[in-house]
């Protein structure tokens, strides 16, 4: 029978699961919602929908880089603690999503949780994951890049930090060398041309409210041009610090990244850092000891 999109709608809102799932649930129970509901129950998919609305801040970022060079990609995937990340059936899963990332190139999130690998759906794996790790894992992002040139990639912590680098071509070495620089300094850009305009800005209002505070302390004022010069030598030292280009080379302070590329480019990077903007949960154990207590 037609599975109704307002069926697919009820089931997912009565267990959590994903709509995929909810489809095929109802297909396979001939539409009837409780036999779906206990379908979903008997593949583990409802207990995995329970811990959706949990906070899974941890897990890991993983990186891919084809044999050839040509082709790398950076993904993260959440779980709930540091324990469940070291499994090894989470650690497998990542890889797995990682090298079919690189191989079909889906367009965005949604794309990647539909496609599938060995007929089951990336969302499906997930899934599954979570109902077999007993955690909730959640998909959260990736970047692929393609090069003619070469691409290198760190992993920081066992997944903490990751990054992913493009070059114009070099050495291992040196690939491994940038990647570094950018997981150690955290750059925001490649060279001033790519620090958004709205920053500099700020960085620009900041600097300049700072030398009118010292001036106004003072005992002998500085004119308003003066303090302009002192805003742009400001401005120039923050690009030092935030271009890559620009960036001391942590491996050697007494050289810049640029002087270490030795004539290639970084024409573009990403830096994955574990959890960044997810707001965990503060556990207060002695509150909850208390209230069990009482």
């Amino acid at each position: 029978m037609a599975i109704k999109a307002s069926q697919v709608k009820e089931l997912r809102e009565k267990t959590g699961a994903g709509m995929m799932d909810c489809k095929k649930a109802l297909t396979a129970t001939d539409g009837d919602m409780q036999a779906a509901i206990d379908w979903l129950r008997e593949k583990g998919i409802s207990k995995a929908a329970k811990k959706a609305s949990r906070i899974a801040a941890e897990g890991a970022v993983a990186a891919y880089v084809t044999d050839d060079g040509k082709v790398g990609v950076l993904v993260e995937v959440n779980c709930e603690t540091d324990f469940a990340a070291g499994n090894e059936q989470f650690r497998a899963l990542e890889a797995k999503i990682a090298k079919h990332i690189a191989e079909t190139n889906p367009a965005d999130l949604a794309a990647l949780l539909a496609s599938e690998i060995d007929g089951k759906t990336v969302e499906a794996l997930v899934t599954e994951a979570t109902a077999t790790i007993g955690e909730k894992i959640s998909l959260r992002r990736f970047t692929r890049f393609e090069t003619a040139g070469k691409l290198a990639s760190y992993i920081h912590m066992g997944g903490k930090i990751g990054v992913l680098v493009n070059l114009t071509g070099g050495s291992d070495e040196l690939g491994k060398d940038v990647a570094m620089q950018v997981a150690a300094a955290n750059p925001v850009a490649i060279d001033e041309s790519g620090v958004p305009a709205e920053v500099v800005a700020h960085e620009r209002e900041v600097a300049l409210k700072q030398a009118e505070e010292e001036n106004e302390k003072s005992a002998k004022k500085k004119p308003a041009n003066i303090l302009e010069r002192i805003v742009d030598g400001r401005i120039k030292k923050y690009y030092k610090e935030v271009c890559l280009e620009q960036q001391v080379f942590v491996k050697d302070p007494n050289k810049t990244v640029t002087e270490i590329l030795g004539g290639e480019k970084v024409t573009e990077f990403v830096r994955y850092q574990l959890g960044e903007g997810i707001e965990k949960k503060q556990e207060d154990f002695a509150a909850e000891v208390k209230a069990q207590m009482q």
